[in-house]
């Protein structure tokens, strides 16, 4: 899956200005009446549900709107050049690279149908009729069509999901996500199986909740390490990280705590969503005998923990049905912040 890629974009050239005089017979003092050019048409960056990712756009990297026409005789103006759109998935941020290597964000398309214009087309020149005057009644110059305008803009994919899978390799994320959901990602017994973010639908009563699998995170992901350092940019906007711990490993509340840290060091605000534990492979004898150890290990960081088996089924319904109801919850107190208050004007009296 692609998720990041830089294009170069262009307005549409301006149409050229025509020099024309009219020659009619029978019609005496014709005089100028060269058309305008048309307008360069714009490049636009649209959400449409009709793309996944950025794979289309990575092969192509260049994109240019259609250039106006010139100006015709007998003052007909010449047709605007068509506008482009370049459609990417919802939940695409568009930036624009400005001098000394920054970057400028120019939209957050996070509703389908949303747009953002990136390069404005040129304008178009003056035909000979316009540079008329009482002096010099037959001009023999017209404007030059304007060049587009050319940036470099940055697209960048955060999948928009109800909750995140993370974990380190290995931990059983595949395998959760098969449990809990219709997605069919490889699964074998080997670490970084997953190399690419997995989405999932998980049935709800009153609605459908999509879940995400980040491949798996290692120590220093956030400066690059591992493969989770491209794909922690898809836990931005999920109202709920999954922790997905191994009931094997010997230092579980040290993973957590790893896990922890890893996010809040790529973004401090991601250690600030709601978060709910998973401890997988309790089905094994080795785990269960544990089980006390790690429920104690566990319970000071104030974070529900749930003890399953993906492979088995053991604990999974209530876990599922935990997260359904916290990704809910968070759901309505997004609601409850963002809707609007009723501004209410009350004009002065008429003297």
């Amino acid at each position: 899956m692609i998720d990041k890629v830089q294009i170069i974009v262009r307005g549409g050239k301006g149409g050229d200005g025509l020099v024309s005089f009219r020659r009619e017979k029978y019609v005496a003092f014709g005089g100028p009446d060269g058309g305008d050019g048309g307008n360069g048409g714009d490049v636009f960056v649209l959400a449409s549900s009709s793309v996944e990712d950025l794979t289309l756009i990575e092969h192509r990297r260049k994109f240019t709107a259609k250039s106006g026409e010139h100006g015709g005789k007998w003052r007909q103006h010449g047709k605007e050049g068509e506008d482009l759109n370049i459609f990417v998935p919802v939940g695409t941020v568009v930036s624009v690279r400005a001098g000394a290597g920054e970057e400028k964000i120019l939209a957050d398309l996070t509703t389908l149908g949303q747009k953002v214009l990136v390069a404005k087309g040129g304008k178009g020149g003056l035909g000979n009729v316009h540079f008329a005057t009482a002096i010099h009644q037959a001009p023999r110059i017209a404007g030059k069509g304007r060049l587009g305008e050319e940036h470099q803009v940055i697209l960048e994919l955060k999948i928009i999901t109800d909750m995140c899978i993370i974990g380190y390799p290995n931990s059983g994320k595949s395998a959760l996500l098969c449990a809990i959901s219709g997605a069919r990602p490889k699964v074998a017994d080997y670490p970084f199986t997953t190399r690419q973010p997995a989405l999932g639908v998980i049935r709800g009563s009153w609605r459908d909740f999509v879940v995400a699998e980040i491949p798996g995170l290692v120590e220093g992901a956030h400066i690059g390490k591992g493969l989770g350092c491209e794909f922690l940019r898809h836990t931005e906007r999920t109202k709920l990280l999954i922790y997905l711990l191994d009931g094997t490993s010997s230092t579980i509340s040290g993973d957590f705590i790893k896990l922890n840290e890893e996010l809040s060091q790529y973004k401090v605000n991601l250690c600030q969503k709601q978060k709910i534990i998973a401890v997988n492979k309790v089905d094994l004898p080795q785990v269960k005998a544990q089980l006390p150890g790690i429920k104690q290990a566990l319970a000071s960081f104030g974070v529900p923990v749930f003890l399953i088996s993906a492979v088995s089924g053991e604990g999974v319904l209530e876990f599922t049905t935990t997260a359904i109801e916290m990704t809910r919850q968070v759901n309505q107190e997004k609601e409850t912040v963002l809707s609007p208050e009723v501004a209410l004007f009350h004009p002065r009296p008429k003297r």
